[in-house]
């Protein structure tokens, strides 16, 4: 019997797999509702270990601050219209999206 990962390992081992992508490749994600966005308040890293470790009051608060949700057909247009490339990381079937540009907008 293995034991449970702990959030530390879950998030080593995600960080190997972030990168940076452009938001034209995400089209076929986005169209299957698949991307969430992370403002970029937040870290990638522990909002993708979070979810991989199913910590749903942790994404009902996120959610509640609107730091973590749907990405809206406005800022889809927004990313597309200027090519946007954006933080990512895979915890399936999600890709986590983060625009690091809004947060240098502010």
């Amino acid at each position: 019997m293995t034991s449970p990962r702990s959030t530390d390992e879950i998030r080593a081992a995600l960080n190997l797999e972030t990168s940076r992508i452009g938001w034209h490749e995400l089209q076929t994600y986005y169209a299957r509702g698949q991307v969430v966005q992370v403002s970029p308040e937040l870290d990638l890293l522990e909002v993708a270990a979070e979810l991989a470790a199913d910590n749903k009051a942790k994404f009902e608060q996120w959610m509640a601050r609107q730091q973590v949700g749907e990405v809206s057909p406005d800022l889809a247009r927004a990313w597309y219209d200027r090519e946007a490339q954006l933080w990512a990381v895979v915890v399936a079937p999600w890709v986590l999206v983060q625009d690091r540009h809004a947060q240098q907008l502010h």
